[in-house]
């Protein structure tokens, strides 16, 4: 159901790039709508936020990381994809997130490549390029 709904979102993202909206303005616009319609579901669900903790530095911090960099930015890195490569070619890279991962640990926490990983690497790579094949343009 996410692969669903994210290949919408780039399709969305597709026609309104295609249509001359800014992209921070689109970004800005679906973050406020994501988070508008997330609000009802914590009635439903076990959400106790302790806010005291902000007052910590680590924990307001990590907060503005994941909010500022690991969404916005990478959203809005995203949707300018979207515009350059289209939704399809954007929608295919996402699969290198795992190979980046592996890469990522291996150079910054030192992790030693196993089998399994290797061959998940492999495999992603496989298709990455398989996908991207077309009779004659690598001929």
């Amino acid at each position: 159901l996410a692969a669903v709904v994210w290949s919408f979102y780039s399709i969305i993202m597709k026609i309104l790039s295609d249509q001359q909206y800014p992209v921070i303005q689109v970004t800005r616009r679906f973050f406020f709508y994501a988070i508008l319609f997330m609000i009802p579901a914590l009635f439903f669900m076990p959400f106790h936020p302790d806010l005291t903790l902000l007052r910590e530095p680590k924990f307001l911090l990590n907060l503005l990381f994941l909010g500022i960099v690991a969404s916005a930015i990478c959203f809005l890195t995203w949707n300018q994809s979207v515009i350059i490569l289209g939704a399809v070619t954007t929608s295919i890279y996402i699969y290198l997130t795992p190979v980046v991962t592996v890469i990522t640990a291996m150079l910054i926490l030192g992790e030693r490549l196993a089998a399994p990983e290797g061959v998940g690497v492999g495999l992603t790579l496989a298709g990455l390029l398989l996908s991207e094949y077309r009779a004659g343009k690598y001929s």
